[in-house]
């Protein structure tokens, strides 16, 4: 071979060697630069968990704002630390154990709770919820004893400030309470001084009294000792002379109890013949029917109209009546009879200045309306104002029960109609209508007073109303008040047929 190309051939191999030399000292370099990066990246990693159990990357960026100025020769989370400690130290006072933040707070918290448990008596503060226990639990870690349980029993989340204020405001009212009633209790005092002093002075003026009266008592003693004493000597003459007069008297007394004995026999003789007397002149001339206003005509029909089923009677506005008005109607030759019951009733519903169209509520078709028929209705009067007086019980709404408004419902028909209610009968009285007489029950015993405690009481009343009642009815008779029963009312008011219509009573 020559000797140029073996020269070559050697350079190519040691350049060869040389790379592949450097081949391997970076391959060699690049793996322990890998395995170094990793274990880097490893602590690197540990170190970021270890961070983020200390602290959040939100709360790492936000740390100055979070911790605020940290003290001199502290870190962030001894600076919060220190700042814990004054809280728990304001809550509990100083000196502050040296344990963790959870027990610190929890100490804090079951400090205050008792407090807040007595301050629930005087402000209103939320009720405290237990917290819930494991029955199963069969063991349990070993705590520190001097340590608070941060599992017990929750306490109330309550702000101190909220229950500081609340006991505050209680304090201020307390206060002015006390000072109202210190004020309240002085005035008392005063007065009862005023009251003291005023009793003193009144005893003081009733001992003067009662001095004197002694006095007098004493000198009216002795003047009756010396009276009596004078009194014994004539007693005796005295005493003669009265029992003369006393005969006297009796002798006197017996002649005029036989005059007015006398004169009792003479007065029933003559009472006895007045009655005969009055018998005779009745018969002659009989006494004058106290009813007979009531069976007065108020009106008449002038004009009926059968198909129309109505008719035209001689009284309008100028009379004062009025739409609703009732009337019945009775025939023009037999007139009002005694029992009230008219052959027809009408209702008054269009009204002129001297006439009136009404209604035919009912009528006699054997017997039918005709012109000149005559209407009355006992109330109503174009006069005057007929005054009522209503007594007893009534069976307005036909159950056979007494209603317990059945009076006020037809002192409401009677006021609404132009008439007036009284309570009881006098002078001006012009009808009396008459309910069925109350009914009082047997008086009750006292073990029915015991059952019933108003039994007495309702007793009295229903007691009340019959007297009442006879009272009024009594007056009526005397007074020859015409006296109606409720059918009868009904009757001579054209409104028999009205009662059982919806709001009629």
């Amino acid at each position: 071979m020559p000797a140029g190309k073996r020269r070559q051939s050697n350079a190519m191999l040691y350049t060869l060697i040389t790379f592949v030399a450097l081949f391997v000292v970076a391959t060699t370099a690049a793996v322990i630069y890998y395995v170094r990066a990793e274990e880097l990246r490893t602590q690197a990693k540990g170190l970021q968990d270890e961070m983020d159990k200390l602290v959040t990357r939100d709360e790492s960026r936000n740390l100055g704002a979070i911790v605020g100025t940290k003290l001199p020769g502290q870190s962030n989370l001894g600076t919060v630390v220190e700042h814990l400690n004054e809280v728990v130290a304001l809550v509990k006072g100083t000196p502050v154990r040296v344990t963790s933040a959870e027990v610190k707070v929890s100490e804090a918290r079951q400090a205050v709770q008792p407090l807040l448990d007595k301050a629930r008596a005087y402000i209103p503060l939320p009720g405290a919820a237990p917290a819930a226990v494991d029955p199963n639990a069969k063991t349990a870690k070993k705590a520190d004893p001097n340590a608070a349980d941060p599992n017990a029993a929750s306490v109330t989340q309550v702000a101190l400030t909220t229950a500081i204020s609340g006991l505050l405001a209680k304090l201020d009212s307390v206060t002015r309470e006390k000072t109202a009633t210190e004020q309240e209790l002085a005035t008392r005092k005063a007065q009862f001084d005023d009251a003291i002093k005023s009793m003193e002075e009144t005893k003081n003026d009733l001992t003067a009294k009662v001095n004197g009266y002694e006095q007098q008592v004493n000198g009216i003693k002795a003047e009756y000792a010396k009276l009596s004493a004078s009194n014994d000597q004539s007693t005796k003459e005295q005493l003669g002379t009265l029992r003369g007069d006393l005969d006297k008297a009796t002798a006197s007394l017996k002649q005029l109890n036989d005059t007015l004995l006398k004169t009792q026999a003479e007065s029933n003789v003559t009472q006895g013949r007045l009655q005969g007397a009055l018998a005779q002149i009745s018969e002659i001339k009989p006494a004058p029917d106290k009813e007979a206003p009531a069976f007065k005509p108020d009106g008449e029909v002038f004009l009926v109209d059968q198909a129309a089923s109505t008719v035209q009677i001689n009284l309008g506005s100028d009379d004062h009546i009025y739409q609703g008005l009732t009337f019945s109607v009775y025939d023009r030759a037999a007139g009002i009879p005694r029992d009230g019951k008219p052959k027809a009733q009408i209702e008054v519903f269009a009204i002129d200045r001297k006439v009136a169209t009404a209604r035919v509520r009912s009528s006699d078709r054997k017997n039918p309306i005709a012109t000149h028929d005559h209407i009355a209705n006992l109330i109503w009067d174009s006069a005057k104002q007929n005054q009522f007086v209503i007594v007893g019980d009534f069976d307005v709404n036909r159950d056979g029960k007494p209603d317990f408004d059945g009076a006020t419902k037809i002192e409401a028909l009677i006021q609404r109609w132009g008439g007036t209610v009284a309570r009881d009968v006098t002078a001006t009285t012009d009808y009396v209508i008459l309910g069925t007489e109350p009914k009082v029950p047997a008086e009750p015993t006292p073990e029915a007073q015991t059952a019933d405690p108003t039994a007495k009481e309702k007793y009295d009343a229903a007691k009340k109303r019959n007297e009442q009642y006879n009272q009024i009815r009594q007056r009526a008779e005397a007074n020859s008040v015409p006296i109606f029963n409720y059918d009868r009312f009904l009757c001579f008011t054209g409104y028999a047929n009205q009662t059982n219509k919806p709001g009629a009573l």
